[in-house]
């Protein structure tokens, strides 16, 4: 690589990336011929299907459900509402409407020909995707006359249960700084098999995603940002057993960025393997069609596992990760890549293993964001103590030269965060980022000194374990527990029964117009 500060050497840089396309390929090959319940749920959602029936069961589950109950599935639900549309001239809204009323079974309408039904809501779904679009023009022309902070942009966690009390927090973190609000879910939403309807104001550690949540949040901001001269950007998680869901639901509201990483939900929240893979595929097909940036979880691993040994399959994972988003059509400016400042603060030239790890992400993934994570799982309620370890972290982040930085707060490990707490983090960052802005670019490091060695240790044994799950595939992989130390097997988890198998003939406009638009 030329003008790795690192030394790195490009023969193990271009092998690793081999394998991970290898690897990559493998994966796609494995999880061909299925699709999800909310895979299908999201080509509902994109073609504009809304609302709850009177037991508030969300109504793109009322359609998929019907049809799945019927043996249908395989086909696509596409296939179904296009047939209805061509039969009745209904829309999409109205078919589901009609369904949760028990006036019409799609099943037993007659069929038109294939083609005709396949040109109809390919034409819906087109339309859909225009309008969708049309949106991001405008935010991105919006971006573009406000204008935002420079990267390493100030990604800000924050959740009350209660979206109107989100919206006071994210607009008090808006005015000391932040530049990306990322509202957390309630605890185990992930594991909800279904996206909750409307505006909530409970929920356990966090926010419930919902679409209605999202429009309130995004509006509030939009305000705020036009009021200010500043864009802010927002933030959910577009991860568990809905994943193209909230990927759909954050495209119509305008989400600037989503952490979408099926491994976490798999890892964390026990979701079949299978499962999660097939439908992180379509929910980053949709992320990268509208140019909103992912965030991969690979810092998680570092929770569960110690800092210093777990490198190299953090740095396995970026490689494997970024081609998995590059097959979906995601682009490099988008993928913004995990990593963590997790080693533990007693051990010698700690601050250099980080940055060797921080450099070494930075220059293998040279066009990507990254996603920098501040110290977490040693912090144990000694709030000075984690003061000065974000202070490193800080110190890090802005001379290795990171894109997306979540904010460290000092009262880490003691309870949820309070807004001044928050305040103070970014007030440290403010510091530290101006203090030492240009460091990064004066510094060079010791040729063979701990730094570089440390960082050429790393790849190499990221090389080797690329090598090895290349040849036993990432689903064996995951059951050996490569990543993070938790082991998890494929024909496991939950969700697995939402898989289900295509037939011939299987169609999903959302996945051939993304696909021909990306690789036109």
């Amino acid at each position: 690589m030329s003008g790795s500060k690192l030394d790195l050497d490009p023969g193990v840089v271009a092998a690793c990336r081999q394998a991970a396309r290898q690897i990559a390929e493998q994966v796609t090959d494995q999880i061909a011929g299925r699709t999800t319940l909310s895979v299908e749920r999201s080509v509902t959602r994109l073609l504009g299907v809304d609302g709850a029936d009177s037991l508030d069961v969300p109504l793109p589950n009322v359609l998929v459900d019907h049809v799945h109950e019927r043996g249908g599935l395989g086909h696509g639900i596409a296939y179904w509402l296009g047939n209805t549309m061509l039969q009745t001239g209904r829309s999409p809204q109205e078919i589901a409407d009609s369904v949760s009323a028990g006036e019409i079974v799609l099943t037993e309408i007659d069929l038109a020909d294939d083609r005709a039904i396949h040109d109809r809501v390919a034409e819906e779904c087109a339309a859909r995707l225009k309008e969708i679009s049309g949106r991001f023009d405008e935010r991105r022309a919006m971006r573009e006359r406000l204008g935002e902070g420079p990267p390493p942009l100030r990604y800000v966690l924050t959740a009350t249960g209660d979206v109107y009390e989100d919206v006071v927090h994210a607009k008090a973190v808006a005015e000391a700084g932040g530049d990306i609000i990322a509202v957390i879910r309630s605890t185990a939403q992930s594991l909800l098999d279904y996206v909750p309807y409307g505006p909530t104001t409970e929920g356990y550690g966090g926010t419930f995603a919902t679409q209605a949540n999202f429009r309130i949040m995004r509006e509030a901001m939009d305000e705020w940002s036009e009021k200010h001269g500043r864009y802010v950007r927002l933030s959910s998680f577009c991860s568990g057993l809905c994943m193209s869901e909230i990927a759909s639901m954050g495209a119509w509201e305008g989400f600037d960025n989503m952490v979408n990483d099926a491994l976490y939900g798999i890892l964390y929240r026990d979701i079949n393997i299978v499962r999660g893979l097939i439908d992180q595929r379509v929910s980053r097909m949709i992320n990268g069609y509208f140019g909103v940036v992912i965030n991969t979880g690979e810092d998680n691993y570092l929770r569960t596992a110690d800092a210093i040994e777990a490198a190299p399959s953090v740095t396995a994972s970026q490689f494997i990760n970024h081609q998995l988003a590059r097959e979906s059509g995601v682009p490099d400016g988008q993928i913004a890549l995990g990593d963590a400042f997790e080693i533990d603060v007693p051990v010698r030239n700690g601050l250099l293993y980080e940055w060797a790890q921080a450099q070494l992400t930075r220059e293998l993934f040279p066009d990507c964001p990254i996603k920098y994570m501040p110290p977490t799982r040693h912090m144990d309620g000694n709030l000075f103590r984690t003061h000065a370890s974000d202070t490193l972290f800080n110190l890090v982040t802005i001379a290795t030269g990171q894109g997306v930085q979540t904010i460290g707060v000092p009262t880490e490990g003691i309870f949820t965060p309070h807004i001044h707490d928050r305040v103070l983090g970014l007030q440290n960052v403010d510091y530290v980022f101006n203090a030492a802005h240009d460091l990064g670019e004066e510094i060079e490091f010791k040729r063979g000194g701990i730094i570089q060695t440390r960082a050429q240790e790393v790849l190499a044994a990221a090389h080797v374990l690329l090598e090895r799950i290349a040849q036993t595939g990432l689903f064996e992989a995951i059951e050996q527990a490569t990543f993070g130390d938790v082991s998890r097997g494929v024909e496991d988890g939950r969700g697995i029964e939402g898989i289900v198998t295509t037939e011939e003939g299987y169609f999903n406009p959302v996945v051939d117009l993304m696909r021909e638009a990306t690789y036109a």
